[in-house]
């Protein structure tokens, strides 16, 4: 284990608890030396098939995503010079973030955003405690309405 680089996976989407586990993610990576890797997930009933439609509604999910991801990312570079990885990956967030878990033996920590509006749930995070076992990696659950003091505390 030792001469690898821990990484640090946190899912990318559309979700405001996102940006706050994307935040911790960077700030522990910064401070610890290690890497981020940001998975985002483009569920297939996104994707309608037929005539190409396929190929065109796939390129244009890939460039809503990393768009997105270069806002992180120049975050990340800037503020806490990390340089961060982006995989996508399509089908279901769970299965391919076990999927990814498995790709890549460097992530050491998933980090999810929690929704903190009562009665919200994360489906993934619901899921991931319910196959706690399939786990090979801890999870760390970020609220979502920590503020940045509040995270450069405690990350």
């Amino acid at each position: 284990m030792r001469g690898m680089m821990r990484k640090f996976m946190v899912l990318l989407d559309e979700t405001r608890e996102c940006l706050n586990a994307i935040r911790y993610a960077a700030m522990r990576a910064s401070r610890t030396g290690g890497g981020v890797v940001v998975l985002s997930v483009i569920r297939p009933d996104e994707i309608q098939h037929g005539f190409g439609v396929a190929e065109v509604m796939r390129a244009e999910a890939q460039e809503r995503i990393q768009a997105h991801f270069e806002v992180y990312a120049k975050w990340m570079r800037d503020k806490k010079q990390v340089e961060p990885e982006l995989i996508v990956r399509e089908g279901d967030p769970v299965d391919q973030l076990m999927a990814q878990l498995a790709d890549d033996p460097e992530i050491g920590i998933i980090v999810l955003g929690m929704a903190t509006e009562k009665g919200a749930q994360n489906p993934v995070v619901t899921r991931l405690l319910r196959d706690v076992a399939l786990l090979t990696a801890p999870v760390t659950l970020v609220p979502g309405d920590l503020d940045k003091d509040r995270l450069e505390a405690i990350s």
